[in-house]
């Protein structure tokens, strides 16, 4: 029996009051050498995943939604000659991409927590470096641009993260940054079962964001987080598909959560029926769903 729903009520996600500021610490010194913050307990969830599962997911990742990445990088005026910061590379096709635009005269530096995957760039204007983008020195020449995308909604201490891309921007340079709503998750046709499953599944990731102190609705609050860091020309994009299983977001959320399993099973939300369901769900073309959302801020850093 084929059915639609509507998703259960999911847990409460932190709430940004209209008059509420966000204070993004300044926390850049006038020698130029990262200062020593207190390290969150909290770790990326995928850093115990298999290393070729992993891989395998961040290309897809890069298949799906590298396009619209391009096209809102692009839109920054991005030239010959700018020095770009990609932060979260990932598998690393942006940088190779942002490295290909900007030219010998440019320059891209691509930061992550692990630059396992970032091997096998091979660019002169590419440089890669493993490190935490809290602590990364601010010796480096200010840049152009800079971008990440689903790296802020992994760090509990957003702000500190936030500040050191702005610190490390020029005045007058860009900021690129894209951020996941899973808000808007819910199933929307299938079997019944596989329907419920799914959205216990929802449940389950929301619950494993609250307990590492992370919102799992951080990008819709992204564009007010940017106007009260008084950035400027500010320009939003939501974009919240509906998509059948075996699409590209639907085959990303699938390897997520085959690598998330046990995670979201720790939860008491789900157990392993859900999962399998889910899977079965997200492989099925005859079944729709929103996975989850994605908002990218675009603007601009003022002069000094």
């Amino acid at each position: 029996m084929l059915a639609a729903t509507s998703v259960a009520k999911p847990i409460k996600s932190r709430e940004l009051s209209p008059g509420s500021a966000i204070r993004i610490p300044n926390v850049s010194q006038n020698n130029g050498n990262a200062i020593a913050l207190p390290m969150s307990n909290s770790e990326y969830i995928f850093t115990s995943t298999q290393h070729s599962q992993e891989l395998e997911r961040l290309q897809a990742l890069e298949q799906v939604f590298d396009p619209a990445t391009r096209k809102k990088i692009e839109s920054t005026g991005i030239s010959a000659g700018w020095r770009c910061l990609e932060v979260g590379a990932g598998a690393g096709a942006i940088a190779q991409w942002m490295a290909t635009v900007v030219g010998d005269n440019g320059s891209v530096v691509a930061v992550d927590l692990n630059t396992r995957f970032l091997n096998n760039l091979r660019s002169p204007n590419l440089e890669v470096i493993e490190a935490d983008i809290r602590y990364l020195p601010l010796n480096y020449p200010l840049f152009d641009l800079v971008h990440a995308r689903y790296v802020l909604i992994h760090i509990p201490d957003f702000q500190v993260a936030l500040s050191r891309m702005l610190d490390l921007l020029k005045p007058g340079g860009w900021i690129v940054i894209e951020e996941p709503d899973f808000s808007v998750a819910r199933a929307i046709y299938g079997e019944k079962d596989a329907l419920e499953s799914f959205n216990r599944v929802y449940e389950a990731i929301c619950q494993m964001f609250a307990q590492l102190n992370l919102d799992y609705a951080f990008g819709i609050k992204l564009p007010a987080i940017f106007q009260q860091c008084g950035l400027q020309q500010l320009s939003v994009e939501n974009d919240v598909p509906l998509s059948n299983g075996g699409s590209g977001i639907a085959k990303v959320m699938k390897m997520s959560t085959v690598q998330l399993a046990e995670k979201y099973i720790s939860t008491s939300v789900v157990d392993s029926t859900d999962i399998d369901r889910y899977c079965q769900f997200a492989d099925d073309p005859q079944t729709w769903a929103i996975y989850y959302g994605t908002v990218g801020v675009i603007a601009r850093k003022g002069h000094l």
